[in-house]
């Protein structure tokens, strides 16, 4: 339990980074809510990698290549089922964005990514 205490509080800081980029990319900068989504995304998944990697599963002495390749599989499929989530709430039940992307990233966060990253990635 404590571990996926954790890897939520990694996926809530990797959120922060998210959200700056994604807020700022469509409020300041008028991008389309999805490219936003997806540039977002990386500089999240990027900062949920390093503490994932380094705080939460202490797999620092793991080869970096292989968990990167693998950290690379999940989050893409972690990138298609966000940009399908927030595209159905935002274009098919007129929610805003911001709203999309929480309810994407708590159901993603909380089921697909904290798994994969246990039993894939991390192991």
């Amino acid at each position: 339990m404590f571990t996926f205490l954790k890897v939520q509080a990694a996926s809530i800081l990797g959120s922060i980074a998210d959200y700056l980029v994604t807020i700022l990319l469509v409020e300041i900068f008028d991008c389309w809510y999805l490219i936003a989504n997806f540039t977002g995304n990386i500089i999240g998944g990027i900062a949920q990698f390093i503490l994932c990697r380094n705080w939460i599963f202490f797999a620092d002495k793991e080869k970096l290549q292989i968990q990167v390749i693998k950290f690379s599989i999940v989050f893409i499929g972690n990138l298609i089922l966000s940009a399908v989530g927030i595209y159905l709430f935002t274009s098919c039940f007129h929610i805003n964005y911001i709203v999309s992307k929480t309810i994407v990233s708590i159901i993603l966060g909380t089921t697909y990514n904290y798994f994969m990253q246990k039993k894939f990635v991390f192991r």
